[in-house]
C-alpha cells in the first residue's frame, strides 16, 4: 500500500475536526420551540437579546443551546383542600400556561426547565386552597363555581406574574364532595325543588281564582246595566217584535195572541 502524501493527514486531520465542530455547532429547534444561549466563556446565559427561534443554527462549539416549547401547555392538577366549614373537598382542575417568549433568557436563568414543578404547581394549588377555604360545600355543589373559577385563575396569575410565565386560563373540572355531604345537598335542592313547584302551584291557582272572580263580577256588572236598561216600554216592543217574526215563521199553525198587561203571545200546533 502505498504512503500518505506528507499533506493528505493534516487535510484529513482538519476535516475531521471541521465536521466535529460542525456537529457541535449546529442546532436545529423545531417548530413551537425556542432556544436560549449559554455563552460558555462569555456572560453565561443571554437575557438581554430574543430567544433563537425555529430553524437551523450555528453557534460556537463551547456554547450551549438550551431548547424550550413555547407553545401553550397544559397542568392537570388532583387537589384536595378543605372548604370553609373544615370538610375535604377533592377539585380536578386543569391550568394553561405557555412560558413568556421574550423573557426566556430570565425564565432560564431564575427557573430553568423545571419551571412547572417549582413555581406553577405550589401557585396554583396554594390559590385553590385559599379560595376554597372561603367558600361552603353546598356553594361548590351548585351555582358559584364559575365564579370560584375566576377566582383560583386571578389569584394564581398574580403569583405567576413575575415569574415569566403567562397562564391563560384554569378550568375546574370536577369537584368531589364527602358522600354524606353530597347526599344531604341533593336532598335540601329536592325539597327546596318541590317547595318551589308548591308555591307555583299556589300562586297558578290564585290568579285562576281571580280570572272567573274578575268574569263573573264582569257578567254580574253586564246584568245589572241590562237589568236597569230594559223598561217596560223596551220589553212590550221587543214582544211585538217576536210576535211578528213567529207569525211569519212556517212551522207556525196557531197563534194565540194573549191577554192581559203584556199580551205576549201563545203559539199553539209547532212543528
Amino acid at each position: 500500500m502505498e504512503k500518505l502524501p506528507k499533506i493528505g493527514i493534516p487535510v484529513i486531520v482538519l476535516f475531521t475536526l471541521a465536521i466535529v465542530l460542525i456537529s457541535k455547532s449546529a442546532v436545529t429547534i423545531d417548530s413551537g420551540e425556542a432556544g436560549v444561549l449559554f455563552k460558555t466563556f462569555g456572560d453565561g446565559v443571554v437575557t438581554d437579546e430574543p430567544p433563537m427561534g425555529e430553524g437551523f443554527h450555528i453557534v460556537a462549539p463551547w456554547n450551549k443551546v438550551f431548547v424550550y416549547e413555547v407553545r401553550q401547555q397544559e397542568l392537570f392538577e388532583k387537589m384536595k383542600v378543605l372548604s370553609s366549614n373544615g370538610l375535604e373537598i377533592q377539585i380536578d382542575a386543569s391550568a394553561w400556561y405557555e412560558p413568556v417568549y421574550k423573557e426566556l433568557g430570565n425564565l432560564h436563568q431564575s427557573l430553568g426547565k423545571g419551571y412547572l414543578q417549582r413555581v406553577i404547581q405550589p401557585a396554583i394549588r396554594s390559590a385553590a386552597r385559599s379560595v376554597i377555604g372561603r367558600y361552603t360545600p353546598d356553594d361548590l355543589y351548585s351555582t358559584k363555581r364559575d365564579a370560584i373559577q375566576v377566582e383560583i385563575f386571578e389569584e394564581t396569575k398574580k403569583i405567576l406574574d413575575k415569574q415569566y410565565v403567562q397562564l391563560n386560563e384554569v378550568l375546574v373540572r370536577d369537584v368531589t364532595l364527602p358522600p354524606t355531604i353530597k347526599d344531604a345537598i341533593e336532598r335540601k335542592l329536592k325539597q327546596e325543588q318541590e317547595s318551589l313547584e308548591y308555591e307555583f302551584r299556589l300562586v297558578t291557582a290564585a290568579k285562576e281564582a281571580d280570572k272567573v272572580r274578575i268574569e263573573a263580577q264582569g257578567k254580574a256588572d253586564a246584568n245589572r246595566i241590562l237589568s236597569a236598561s230594559l223598561t217596560a216600554k223596551i220589553l212590550q216592543d221587543k214582544g211585538i217584535d217576536a210576535t211578528i217574526k213567529l207569525s211569519e215563521s212556517p212551522n207556525s199553525k196557531v197563534i194565540v195572541i194573549g191577554s192581559g198587561d203584556s199580551g205576549m203571545p201563545l203559539i199553539l200546533g209547532n212543528n
